[in-house]
């Protein structure tokens, strides 16, 4: 996948198309298609997952409950049953209600990369205090994530969020290796989260393109950021047995309704966006994915919205037509961000007109025989030899 910037065009535009069911366009969407009812494909790939992986309703709670009883059991005996990622915002929130909900033991877990909000600190001590949970926070090395967030502006790719991605996943799975913890509960979603263009991010666990794109513009090594190579992967998945669960799959998950529920039992406070929690976030998604990248996430997340009945096309709409950023803040942050990177205006301005570069320019996680033809034979023969093995 090579990332296009797609058309770079005003509504106004003749090639100008918006999906005539949600608010996904074709402003830097390559891959967008459109039925003959001006449907986009967005909306069947929502469909898709929604019957494969969505159970609501009683249905849902009913195998929601059947998964903390084997939780429960497979953790009992131990101060801790399951592990838990905490951010502040209304996913990671909400899974807390609910794990507390099912009588679960998790451990919360907050990554700590140097960008949290006031509010959003002030969100998960109250999310903490209130559900009784253990809280363990993980606090980067800055000087190793700042120069990693450097080298990723400098090599002009789309996905900068993918270095923190990793590290959370990453530090979970860790985290529940070294405690013997079977269960990771997740605060992914499709209800919220199934639409993305694919040119709009990159794959977060390949940590072969973190490497390369460091070593290519990083200045110092990257001694202590949490990284998931190969042999990390098949260790924690395959020998220790650690999973997912997707908690918010299993319950009826009305963003609105959310939002009200966890303000009330949590006493969690809305920020203004989604993943606004982190103030790099708020201006990545804010103003560098608009600017450089003709990007608007709101796009996405409002369609899901809308694919799932929680919103109309026309609030969508009415939403989008909005500031992204809202002015005195992005003054407020511009000046922050600048300074806590160490970059004058001139500096980062220079960054912002580099053109878009994909991801796939610098060396990427591949399949072994792929990376190293003379493999490929070898698994062939492993394989005819012992047809059962998954080498």
């Amino acid at each position: 996948m090579v990332f296009s910037p797609g058309l770079v065009l005003s509504q106004d535009d003749p090639a100008y198309r918006r999906c005539s069911l949600s608010v996904m366009d074709n402003i830097a969407d390559p891959d967008i298609r459109f039925d003959e009812n001006g449907v986009c494909n967005y909306h069947e790939a929502y469909r898709k997952a929604e019957a494969e992986h969505v159970l609501p309703g009683a249905q849902g709670w009913e195998r929601l409950t059947a998964i903390a009883d084997r939780i429960r059991a497979e953790g009992a005996g131990q101060p801790y049953d399951c592990i838990m990622g905490v951010s502040g915002g209304v996913d990671s929130t909400y899974v807390a209600l609910v794990a507390r909900k099912l009588g679960l033991k998790p451990l919360a877990v907050h990554f700590d990369n140097g960008w949290n909000s006031e509010l959003s600190v002030r969100n998960i001590e109250e999310i903490i205090t209130r559900s009784g949970f253990d809280l363990y926070t993980y606090v980067i090395d800055w000087s190793e994530f700042r120069d990693l967030q450097l080298a990723y502006l400098k090599a002009s790719v789309v996905d900068i969020e993918a270095i923190t991605d990793h590290a959370i996943t990453c530090t979970l799975f860790r985290m529940a290796g070294e405690r013997n913890i079977k269960y990771i509960l997740s605060g992914t979603n499709v209800q919220t989260e199934q639409t993305m263009p694919l040119t709009w991010i990159y794959p977060k666990a390949d940590h072969v393109n973190i490497r390369a794109i460091h070593k290519a513009y990083g200045t110092r090594p990257l001694k202590s950021y949490p990284m998931m190579d190969a042999r990390f992967k098949r260790y924690y998945y395959e020998v220790k047995g650690i999973r997912g669960v997707s908690v918010l799959n299993y319950v009826d998950y009305d963003k609105r309704e959310v939002k009200k529920v966890i303000s009330s039992e949590l006493g969690w406070r809305d920020y203004g966006g989604k993943h606004f929690e982190s103030i790099w976030t708020r201006f990545y998604q804010g103003y560098i994915l608009p600017q450089k990248f003709h990007i608007d996430k709101r796009k996405p997340h409002l369609s899901d919205l809308i694919f799932g009945g929680q919103l109309t096309r026309e609030e969508a709409l009415q939403e989008l037509e909005k500031p992204i950023y809202d002015p005195a803040l992005f003054r407020e942050d511009y000046d922050f961000v600048l300074k806590k990177l160490g970059l004058s205006n001139d500096e980062f301005q220079e960054l912002m007109r580099i053109p878009p570069k994909s991801h796939y320019a610098f060396d990427h996680e591949r399949p072994l025989e792929e990376r190293y033809p003379i493999l490929s034979p070898i698994k062939k023969i492993y394989r005819a030899i012992f047809p059962f093995s998954k080498a």
